[in-house]
């Protein structure tokens, strides 16, 4: 006979995460050392350079001019049809898609939120960062330029800088970023590398962005990469919550444990001396003695008092005497005897008159 439990698909889950609820050893934590401080800070110097040349209209804008009217994708038509396809690996919602299976596949293995919450923080850092410049800036594309040699600034658009190229850097980046090994990550930094480079110079030769657009989306990218380790205690605290969260759960559907309706305010009992007893509301017991005697008066608090208004009527309580009342199993067994047919004054008179008639023959 088998008695193997049967596990619901939610206490499967929980079973699987149970076995190892802590990250491994061996993968360690990026943290905001020295070097990357000064890489930070020499790719917020170029951001804010970039931003300077545009609103001044520099060298820079003359090159988006001269390379918009080159028009690449003239130039090269044959290529056109591929690169309509690998521009896709610059846009926010299938790259993140595929990035958060990936990452939702290591989490189940290695039995932690953090890849999973990482992703996510850096997405919203994305969409604040680069979202609010485009916004404030609103810089109009080539396609839709409207003076020659204009920045086109606050004219109402919003690709400044290009989206395509910072969310490569980040969805493929993160991928990098999160890797268990030296050699993986260095690996997976080039690659990331080669990807956001392709896209951002697909939007150029597309002509949706100007040259300046791709620069300064390549630097938001790696800003928020290199900032995102002093993000490392937010992740590391939501994913405590997280896992807190899913423990209470699991101890309310291992007991099982029904909320208790809220009592009455003045609940009758009996206690064992054959005593009245009334529990208040607020946790506070008064006795009496049972008997034909009105209890003495309790005060009430009102907050008892109005709950009591609104109560529905108590049951009556049976069986008030001065001893205790006792169940059925406490009860002595009364075995009855003798026959349990009633006698009946008329069967000895029938059984003579049945002995004194004569028999018959057949």
């Amino acid at each position: 006979m088998r008695t193997d439990q049967i596990l619901t698909r939610l206490e499967r889950v929980f079973a699987r995460l149970d076995r190892e609820p802590e990250r491994p050893a061996h993968l360690q934590t990026p943290r905001m050392s020295r070097h990357r401080v000064v890489l930070l800070g020499s790719t917020l110097a170029f951001y804010l350079a970039i931003v300077v040349a545009v609103l001044t209209t520099s060298w820079l804008v003359r090159l988006d001019w001269q390379v918009m009217f080159f028009r690449p994708y003239e130039q090269w038509p044959q290529i056109h049809a591929f690169l309509d396809y690998l521009v896709v690996l610059g846009q926010r919602g299938p790259t993140a898609v595929m990035v958060a299976a990936w990452l939702g596949w290591r989490s189940w293995r290695q039995h932690t939120l953090r890849p999973l919450i990482a992703l996510g923080v850096a997405l919203l850092l994305l969409n604040i960062t680069v979202g609010s410049v485009k916004l404030g800036l609103g810089r109009l594309g080539p396609h839709y330029a409207t003076q020659i040699g204009s920045a086109e600034l606050f004219a109402g658009g919003d690709i400044f800088p290009s989206g395509h190229t910072a969310n490569a850097v980040v969805t493929w980046g993160i991928l990098a970023y999160l890797a268990s090994t030296t050699v993986t990550r260095r690996v997976l930094s080039i690659l990331s590398a080669v990807v956001s480079l392709s896209v951002g110079a697909t939007t150029v030769y597309l002509g949706t962005h100007w040259v300046s657009d791709v620069l300064l989306g390549w630097t938001a990218g790696l800003l928020i990469m290199l900032a995102l380790p002093w993000f490392e205690p937010l992740i590391a605290g939501v994913e405590a919550r997280v896992f807190a969260l899913r423990e209470r759960l699991r101890r309310r559907l291992e007991t099982g444990t029904v909320p208790v309706p809220v009592a009455t305010a003045l609940t009758p009992l009996l206690s064992a001396g054959g005593k009245w007893q009334l529990r208040l509301d607020d946790g506070s017991c008064a006795t009496g003695p049972a008997g034909p005697q009105e209890p003495a008066a309790v005060p009430v608090p009102a907050s008892a008092q109005a709950a009591a208004a609104h109560a529905p009527a108590p049951r009556p309580a049976a069986h008030i005497s001065g001893r205790p009342h006792l169940i059925r199993s406490e009860r002595t067994p009364v075995t009855p005897a003798g026959s349990r047919r009633p006698a009946h004054a008329e069967r000895p008179a029938t059984a003579a008159r049945a002995a004194a008639r004569p028999a018959t023959g057949g």
